[in-house]
C-alpha cells in the first residue's frame, strides 16, 4: 500500500532509527565529508570497500549502517530529528553500489557486478548519484574517470574529472555524469591519473533527505511534509553525508521514523 492520506499515516506502524557520532572529523569548509568511520551509533564502519573487481551492494546488516526495521509492507523516511554543534548541512543516502578501494592510479573493468534494482522505487534509475568517497587521502590532485551504464542502460562516461583539491580522507565528491544523462545504473570501469599515493571507493547513492543546521546546537524536525515520503527498504544502508561551513564535522545526531503502510 501506500501513504495516500494523513489517516494512512496515523495507521501506519512506525519505529524509530537512531544515528549519531560521538566524536568529529577534520573537514575542508564547505566541502561533503562521509562520517561513516567515526565512532557513535551505529559503531564505526569501514571505508575500504574491499571489492574492486565486481563491487557489493551494502545493507543496513554491515556495521556502520543503522538497522532498519523489517517492513510488512512498503516503507516511507516520514520524519527527520536532527542537530549538530557546527553549522553544517546534512544529507541522508540509501547507498545502493560501492566499489574499491582503488589506487590513485587504477585502470580496472568492472565484472559480474550485483544488481541494486531492488532498492529502486519504480525501477527508475533517474536522479541516481555518483561518488568519490576518499579512503586514504591524496598526494597530489587526483583525476578521475568512470565508464556507466546510464539511467536507460546506455553506455555513459564521464569523461576525466580533475576533483577540486589533494583530497584528504573521508572527502567525498558528486562525479557529474555525462550531458543528457540523469542516473546511473552500473558502473563499468574506473581510472585514475595525475595523483601520487591515495585511495577511493566509487560509490551508487539515492538521495533521501537533506537538512540544514544554522545555528548551533539547533535541533530541527521534519516531519512527513518536508521530507516528502521517500520509499526505503529494510536492506536500505543509510549514509550520512555531512558539509561543514567550518573545518570539522561535529558530532550529528538523527532520530529518524520509518512508517510502514
Amino acid at each position: 500500500m501506500t501513504i495516500a492520506s494523513l489517516d494512512d499515516y496515523i495507521a501506519s506502524v512506525k519505529t524509530y532509527p537512531i544515528f549519531w557520532k560521538s566524536a568529529g572529523k577534520a573537514t575542508n569548509a564547505f566541502a561533503p565529508f562521509t562520517v561513516f568511520d567515526l565512532a557513535g551509533m551505529p559503531s564505526t564502519g569501514t571505508l575500504a570497500v574491499g571489492n574492486t573487481a565486481n563491487g557489493l551492494v551494502p545493507t543496513c546488516a554491515e556495521n556502520g549502517f543503522p538497522m532498519m526495521p523489517t517492513l510488512s509492507n512498503t516503507g516511507y523516511l516520514s520524519r527527520v530529528i536532527y542537530s549538530n554543534i557546527c553549522l553544517c548541512n546534512i544529507a541522508i543516502y540509501d547507498k545502493l553500489f560501492h566499489c574499491g578501494a582503488y589506487s590513485f592510479n587504477a585502470n580496472v573493468t568492472l565484472s559480474a557486478q550485483p544488481s541494486y534494482s531492488g532498492r529502486v522505487p519504480g525501477a527508475n534509475y533517474a536522479g541516481l548519484e555518483l561518488w568519490f568517497e576518499c579512503v586514504t587521502a591524496f598526494t597530489g590532485t587526483p583525476s578521475i574517470q568512470i565508464n556507466y551504464l546510464d539511467q536507460d542502460g546506455n553506455t555513459g562516461d564521464t569523461g576525466v574529472i580533475a576533483l577540486p583539491l589533494a583530497m584528504p580522507q573521508g572527502r567525498m565528491f558528486r562525479m557529474p555524469l555525462a550531458a543528457g544523462d540523469t542516473g546511473i545504473q552500473q558502473i563499468t570501469q574506473v581510472r585514475g591519473t595525475i595523483a601520487t599515493v591515495g585511495t577511493f571507493n566509487m560509490c551508487v547513492m539515492r538521495p533521501l533527505w537533506q537538512g540544514r543546521i544554522g545555528g548551533a546546537y539547533e535541533v530541527k524536525v521534519d516531519d512527513l511534509l518536508k521530507t516528502g515520503l521517500p520509499q526505503v527498504y529494510s536492506t536500505s544502508a543509510l549514509y550520512v553525508v555531512v558539509t561543514a561551513d567550518s573545518t570539522n564535522t561535529q558530532t550529528p545526531y538523527f532520530q529518524l521514523e520509518i512508517a510502514d503502510k
